[in-house]
C-alpha cells in the first residue's frame, strides 16, 4: 500500500496541467549543448556501451506477468548487481552521447534514465512507491536530485527528459520510452533502445501501453486515459478531436471507432505503486 503521505503527493500530480506540473517540479530551460546536431559533430565519446545493463535487465525483469505490466525483481538483486549497475551508470556518463547518430543519442538518454531510476530505486530499497524517495520532505520523488554528471553538466531524471530529451529531440513517443518504476508507467523493456531499430521501438512501445488497460480504458461509458495524457499534453495533439484520432490511430484497432466517435469527457488516471516481482 502507498503510505498516506504518497497518496497526497500522487493525487496533486495527478491535479496538475502540464504547465503546472512543470512549474512545480522547476524543469529549467533545455540544454543546448546536448542538441543532437551538437553531439553528432562532436569527437566519439569512447567505446560502445558496456554489456551489462541488458544481462541485469535479463536476469531480474519479470515480463510475464497475467495483467502485462513489467516488474523488477528489486528484492532478488544481489549486492554485486547493484554495485555493477551503478558503476554501468557511472561509465555511461563518462561516455557521453558525443559522437553518436541522432537516434542513437536518444536511445542512450533513454537507456540512461531507465538505468539511473532503477538504481535510485534500489538505493532505499524496499518502498512501497518511487514518490517515497525524495531528497526533501516537500520533493515529488527523486525527479529533482543531481544523479550523474555527463559532459561537466550535473543532471537529474528531470533534466533527461524535460532538458534534453522532451526540448532537444521533439519526439512524444519519448513518455513511452521512459520507465518511472511504477505500475502506472509504460513497461520497462527487456532490450534496451537502440540506434538503429529506434522507430520501430518507440512505435512498439506507445502501442503496447495504449493496448493496455492502463493506458485507455472505457469505464461505465467514460473514457479513462493515463494521465500522461494530460501532465504532457503540450506533446500532444491539440484538442480532443485530435487528441482521440491519434490514440486511435496507435490504439487496438478494436478501440478505434470508440475513440474516434467519443466525445464526453476524459477522466485520467495513474497507479503510482512501485512496478515491484515480489
Amino acid at each position: 500500500m502507498l503510505s498516506l503521505r504518497s497518496t497526497a503527493l500522487a493525487a496533486l500530480l495527478a491535479l496538475l496541467p502540464s504547465a503546472a506540473l512543470a512549474a512545480v517540479l522547476g524543469y529549467g530551460a533545455p540544454l543546448a549543448d546536448f542538441a543532437p546536431a551538437t553531439q553528432a559533430a562532436l569527437a566519439s565519446g569512447g567505446s560502445p556501451a558496456g554489456a551489462f545493463y541488458p544481462r541485469f535487465l535479463e536476469r531480474y525483469l519479470v515480463t510475464e506477468a497475467a495483467d502485462g505490466i513489467h516488474r523488477l525483481r528489486y528484492s532478488a538483486v544481489t549486492d554485486e548487481d547493484r554495485a555493477d549497475l551503478e558503476a554501468w551508470v557511472q561509465t555511461e556518463a563518462q561516455r557521453g552521447p558525443r559522437g553518436l547518430a541522432q537516434d542513437a543519442q536518444f536511445a542512450y538518454w533513454a537507456n540512461l534514465y531507465n538505468a539511473l531510476t532503477v538504481a535510485r530505486v534500489l538505493r532505499d530499497y524496499p518502498v512501497t512507491s518511487i514518490l517515497d524517495l525524495k531528497r526533501w520532505p516537500w520533493s515529488f520523488g527523486p525527479w529533482d536530485e543531481d544523479l550523474i554528471t555527463v559532459q561537466g553538466v550535473a543532471l537529474s531524471l528531470n533534466a533527461i527528459e524535460h532538458r534534453i530529451l522532451r526540448p532537444l529531440f521533439a519526439e512524444p513517443r519519448v513518455h513511452f520510452a521512459l520507465n518511472c518504476a511504477s505500475l502506472g508507467c509504460p513497461n520497462l523493456l527487456l532490450q534496451p533502445f537502440s540506434g538503429e531499430n529506434l522507430e520501430r521501438e518507440l512505435q512498439g512501445a506507445l502501442e503496447a501501453y495504449l493496448a493496455h488497460p492502463r493506458g485507455i480504458a472505457f469505464e461505465d461509458g467514460v473514457l479513462t486515459l493515463s494521465s500522461l495524457f494530460d501532465w504532457y499534453r503540450d506533446d500532444c495533439p491539440p484538442g480532443q478531436e485530435a487528441l482521440l484520432a491519434y490514440l486511435a490511430s496507435a490504439a487496438p484497432e478494436t478501440l478505434g471507432p470508440s475513440l474516434r466517435a467519443y466525445d464526453g469527457p476524459i477522466a485520467f488516471h495513474y497507479d503510482w505503486v512501485l512496478n515491484d516481482a515480489r
